[in-house]
This record gives C-alpha cells, sequence and structure tokens, in this order.
C-alpha cells in the first residue's frame, strides 16, 4: 500500500517491486499509460512467489513477525507459537527481518494452477483480492488503534490537566486559610 502510495504521489517509479515482477511492472505500465521498463536491480531481483514458514520449535512468541505480516497471514499469540496461513500468504518477505531468532524461513511456494488464466501466474484472482481485502481491514485496524491511542492520550492529558487544577484550587484554598489564620 505504501508502494502504491509513493506511485501515485510520483515518489517511487513503477519498476520497484521485486515480487511482482515483469507482470506487475507491465500492468503498472497499462493501468498509468507510461512505457514499460525493467525491474530496478538496486530493489532486489524478482523470484519466483515463496511462502513463509516459521520453525515452531525455535518461535518464541515474539509477536514481531505478526506486527510486519501486511495481509495478517501470521497467527498465534505473545509467548505462544506462531504459524503461517499459507493461503493467505504472499511470500513478501517482510516477516524475516523483524525476527529475533531467524526461525522463519521463504522456500519456492508450491505451484498451483489458477483458477483461470490471467496477468500474475503465482497468484489466482482470489488470492490477490483476498490480500488486498487483508491489507484493507489491516490499515482500517490500525488506524482505529492509532485514533484510538490518540484520544486516551487526549483523555490522560484532559485528567492531568483536571489534577493541576485541582491541586491548584487545593493550594490556594491552603493560602487563603493560612491568611485568615494570620489574620485572626
Amino acid at each position: 500500500m505504501a508502494y502504491a502510495r509513493a506511485i501515485s504521489d510520483s515518489r517511487a517509479d513503477i519498476n520497484q517491486c521485486p515480487p511482482g515482477g515483469k507482470e506487475t511492472i507491465n500492468g503498472l505500465a497499462l493501468l498509468l499509460d507510461l512505457p514499460g521498463k525493467p525491474l530496478d536491480p538496486a530493489f532486489g531481483r524478482h523470484q519466483p512467489k515463496a511462502l513463509a514458514l516459521i520453525d515452531e520449535e525455535r518461535c518464541i512468541g515474539c509477536t514481531l513477525c505478526i506486527q510486519a505480516c501486511p495481509v495478517d497471514a501470521i497467527v498465534g499469540g505473545a509467548k505462544l507459537m506462531h504459524t503461517i496461513i499459507a493461503n493467505d500468504c504472499t511470500g513478501c518477505e517482510l516477516c524475516v527481518a523483524p525476527c529475533p531468532v531467524d526461525c522463519i524461513s521463504l522456500p519456492p511456494a508450491p505451484i498451483q494452477n489458477s483458477e483461470q488464466q490471467w496477468r500474475w501466474a503465482a497468484y489466482s484472482p482470489v488470492q490477490v483480492n483476498r490480500a488486498r481485502q487483508q491489507t484493507r481491514l489491516r490499515i482500517e485496524r490500525q488506524r482505529k488503534l492509532d485514533r484510538n491511542k490518540s484520544l486516551r492520550g487526549k483523555h490522560r492529558n484532559m485528567k492531568q490537566a483536571g489534577s493541576h487544577l485541582r491541586i491548584k484550587r487545593e493550594i490556594e484554598a491552603a493560602v487563603v486559610r493560612s491568611r485568615s489564620r494570620r489574620a485572626t
């Protein structure tokens, strides 16, 4: 999603997606009415679709891979073993780097016959639509969490401001009491 936004904002070129390879570059060129071009090697090289696998014996349940997965293809809980939902994994590799115990590997995915002939041989239309849906749901969930954090922060600040105001009033009342005692 970030890459799509960068392309639409002219901050990225259409040839920077190694997982999508030539098919994605040609699709973007067609969609945006631009000339096709080869994949920029600075961003990696195209490889056959991979499927993330977690070595469950080594997994420590840190949840960093779950947080990194853009399509919610990893399930598990804190301090519990995680696993990959194979049908949802796009092989993007974003889960590998955050893993502190290197228990995630990316072997080539088994070749499947698509339901119909279409642009991306490694992904069926159903898989592409599911990945889009999962990404949208994840983004919306993240926005909601961010909004809630922001609201909690505002509420905490209001409580602190109210607390400071209450303390200020108590101090002022104590000063008034002290002065009235001295006056009598």
